[in-house]
């Protein structure tokens, strides 16, 4: 009996906590808890939560970990009481969200939650947020979001000393995906280089409804509209003290915070913005809001490639119809659009791939690039702020843009050389 009891072992102490309306709806995040914790963690229903979170004890846990989905959403504000009430016990919150809209998000981001990591949980995703929200306070005041910082002036690369490729995306129909090639392309060009560093600045120039600063969870400022307002005086310091930086590697500019008049910025001052951005950087993506100004002959003159995105339909066919038209009239180099079709057919439906060669055939285009549909992942994506590598590398879309990106780097780096 004695050595029986010597075996016996206080169990461990609970050190973190998840806490969900089912934690078994995010198997994931089960398997990474035990991975970074062993057995020194526990589980909490969101009522049960408040009602611990609200004893002395619960000052001895290191962080919680708030898992919700888009049927919480209903109810946020049993979820907000939760982080309101770790916030008031001195215990981090990881929030973990998988198909949450963009303003859900953002009401329990503001509440509180030190760190936020999309579900399905990204390879190490877990282990690097339990990481950051340990480091200490003066580390983490230094990664904040541009929120609550003015953002830093780029200093990546010579000032003024570049002659970079110009690239705008345009879509030809709402909703055919121009914004998330955009974002997606910036970012695959900014990271095509492993031992080398290669500039990129995306321009958002949609600026009523412009998404980029969405896509890269970016906020948008003020500072923008004071930029457009006076491009007259700007110089390359200005430009540059605009730009926010996404992951150290990309720069950009976003939307305005409100929404102004597309013909607010004439000819002369978007050909000044994008000859500033191409002097400091050595890719410019634009992303062109589909509606056609007077300045889109100015981007259109001065791109290098020229997307123009369409899906397989009707619309789409009648809008590129109408814009070939449109840039014929006016004797514009409308050869320089590369037709892209977004959620193009896969590669054993035959019917689709007719429909898209009938397509081109009507309307004497060569659709160049063929991007495959990356379904939910890429909403997801979309609606986390990362690009597609950092939430699934694997998928489809994401391959042929990184194959572009790849395959636009090694052609200007053939023409740069001779």
């Amino acid at each position: 009996m004695t050595s029986s009891v010597a075996l016996q072992t206080e169990p461990a102490p609970i050190s973190a906590c998840t806490v969900a309306r089912d934690v078994q709806n995010f198997d994931l995040l089960i398997e990474d808890m035990e991975t970074e914790l062993g057995e020194a963690w526990g589980d909490l229903s969101f009522e049960d939560a408040n009602a611990y979170l609200s004893q002395p004890d619960a000052s001895d846990l290191q962080f919680i970990a708030v898992a919700v989905d888009n049927s919480d959403e209903s109810n946020l504000t049993l979820v907000g009481d939760v982080i309101g009430r770790a916030k008031d016990a001195g215990v981090k919150v990881i929030l973990i969200a998988e198909d949450v809209s963009p303003i859900a998000l953002h009401q329990l981001l503001k509440l509180g939650a030190d760190d936020f990591v999309p579900y399905p949980l990204p390879e190490g995703a877990l282990h690097d947020s339990i990481e950051r929200i340990n480091k200490p306070a003066e580390i983490a005041e230094a990664v904040q979001l541009p929120e609550t910082v003015e953002a830093p002036i780029v200093t990546a690369g010579p000032i003024g000393t570049n002659d970079g490729v110009v690239l705008p995306v345009h879509g030809l129909a709402g909703g055919a995906g121009a914004s998330t090639f955009a974002v997606n392309l910036a970012w695959e060009l900014a990271t095509v280089e492993k031992k080398s560093e290669v500039t990129v600045c995306l321009l958002d120039l949609d600026f009523q409804f412009g998404s980029s600063s969405t896509y890269l969870d970016l906020p948008r400022r003020d500072a923008v509209l004071e930029m457009l307002s006076d491009i007259e005086s700007m110089d390359d310091a200005v430009f540059r003290s605009t730009l926010l930086t996404f992951n150290d590697k990309l720069q950009v500019l976003t939307a305005p915070a409100d929404m102004i008049p597309l013909d607010m910025i004439g000819p002369e001052e978007i050909e000044k913005l994008v000859n500033t951005a191409r002097r400091n950087f050595d890719y410019v993506i634009i992303d062109m809001p589909s509606t056609l100004v007077q300045w889109t002959e100015t981007v259109l003159g001065m791109s290098d490639v020229y997307f123009g995105l369409l899906e397989l339909d009707l619309r789409s066919a009648q809008n590129t119809l109408r814009m070939i038209r449109a840039l014929k009239s006016e004797d514009l180099p409308y050869e320089k659009i590369r037709y892209v079709l977004n959620r193009a057919p896969k590669f054993t439906d035959l019917s689709g791939k007719s429909r898209a060669k009938r397509m081109a055939e009507s309307l004497d285009i060569s659709i160049e690039l063929h991007m495959p549909d990356g379904g939910k992942q890429v909403a997801q994506s979309c609606d986390h702020g990362l690009p597609l590598v950092d939430t699934a590398a694997k998928n489809p879309l994401r391959k042929e843009i990184a194959k572009l990106a790849q395959s636009l780097h090694e052609t200007n780096l053939a023409e740069a050389t001779g």
